[in-house]
């Protein structure tokens, strides 16, 4: 057996999330007493060196281990000497599936920032009885998708539990505020999905399954409710418009619904939009978002059109918001839920920087992190066995604290 040389690994540490995913565990490193062995990886030595460079004091002792996406030997010997590997390498669908492999294979925990669900799903179907063989516990969307989505709604029901000794059967999360850009990666990422989506009917019908992340047993029959058009939302007394990663985030929490044993009920509701604002204003401003997300979709399923677009418009792969754009960014979710007896109450989720690249390299870094320091304990691993788990079925109120204290989330009742 290959010896464990690194509790960590970050893999494409030069991406434009990578660099801010390992700027943030170099600060984090400075500061905190938690000291673990970890090192950058990717497909350029000479790359990574700079990224190195970049980390100041404590980067010079961080090893460089080079290996490319595409060659399953690198993979496989990287996966070999380390008991934790944080991917930033996307799109996943096109770059994603040689690691997961060489995870399974190696019995190596995984976390990444996707928001694929029909590469999830894939995942899933191919690798899941190797992953619970080995004991590699894989965890997607550990980025702003779908981390406040989903322990949010974990946040929610231990709320409820502790209250109406009851789960809300019902909750809705609405986006009341989002300052942010976008990267290169996460906009490739988005227009590879509609593409695909678009040339295979099969795919578009599995995207429109709530339940295409939850095992076949999950017991749901609930028809769930999508906001697709501009509605009023009594609950929050306002215009609410379509929330581009409700796709993402409605069927993670589902799935964490169905592997906790429908703990938040067997008839469980959920759905995600954007405020807009109360009155003609508020109205107006949801018909725009409308119009705003119908368009893109229109020009992203041309390949032309999309190509001019990134070409001439849109961020490129490794750029995004500036690091004083990301400190200026925030977030801030809403999320009411009621349980079948009819008792309400509303939580808030928060965060203080650009939700997609400061505050989703925090996230995901604290997520790494769990893996390799909370759930393990003299080489022993947590009770969550082998197999794909979401942030909500792998963490626990531990990862709550560890947002609150490290991440610059909150979680609290309003």
């Amino acid at each position: 057996m290959t010896k464990l040389n690194y509790d960590l690994v970050v893999f494409g540490a030069t991406s434009f999330v990578g660099q801010i995913l390992t700027q943030y565990l170099a600060e984090y490193f400075a500061t905190q007493k938690e000291q673990i062995r970890w090192a950058i990886a990717g497909r350029s030595q000479q790359k990574l060196q700079h990224v190195k460079d970049t980390l100041g004091p404590i980067g010079q002792a961080v090893p460089i281990l080079v290996a490319d996406a595409n060659n399953q030997t690198e993979l496989d010997a990287l996966c070999a000497q380390t008991r934790v590997v944080v991917s930033t390498v996307g799109p996943y669908a096109l770059y994603g599936e040689p690691l997961i492999q060489a995870c399974v294979n190696n019995g190596t925990d995984y976390c990444d920032l996707t928001g694929e669900t029909q590469w999830i799903k894939h995942m899933i179907t191919k690798y899941e009885a190797q992953a619970q063989q080995s004991s590699s516990r894989i965890i997607h969307c550990c980025g702003f998708d779908s981390v406040p989505s989903d322990m949010g709604v974990y946040y929610l029901q231990q709320q409820a539990q502790q209250q109406f000794n009851a789960p809300a059967t019902q909750v809705s999360m609405r986006v009341k505020t989002l300052k942010g850009g976008a990267s290169g990666g996460t906009v490739a990422s988005l227009i590879n999905v509609i593409q695909e989506a678009a040339a295979d009917p099969a795919l578009r019908k599995d995207l429109l399954n709530p339940y295409i992340l939850c095992p076949a047993d999950h017991g749901n029959t609930q028809r769930q409710t999508y906001i697709k058009s501009a509605k009023f939302d009594p609950d929050f007394n306002a215009w609410i418009a379509p929330f581009v990663m409700a796709a993402v985030n409605e069927r993670v929490v589902q799935r964490s619904n169905a592997l906790s044993g429908n703990a938040y009920g067997n008839n469980f509701r959920y759905n995600e939009a954007i405020l807009t604002g109360e009155g003609l204003k508020g109205r107006l401003k949801a018909l725009a978002v409308v119009s705003g997300l119908g368009a893109f979709m229109l020009a992203a399923v041309s390949k032309p059109i999309s190509q001019v677009m990134e070409r001439y418009l849109l961020p490129k792969p490794g750029e995004g918001p500036t690091p004083e754009q990301q400190l200026a960014g925030r977030f801030e979710l809403r999320f009411v839920g009621k349980t079948d007896a009819g008792q309400s109450l509303k939580v808030k989720v928060t965060g203080d920087r650009d939700p997609g690249y400061g505050s989703t390299g925090k996230m995901l870094g604290q997520a790494a992190l769990s893996l390799a320091i909370d759930h393990a304990k003299d080489g022993e691993k947590s009770t969550v066995q082998g197999g794909f788990w979401t942030p909500a079925t792998m963490f626990d109120d531990r990862f709550i604290q560890r947002l609150t204290k490290h991440a610059g989330l909150s979680f609290e009742q309003v």
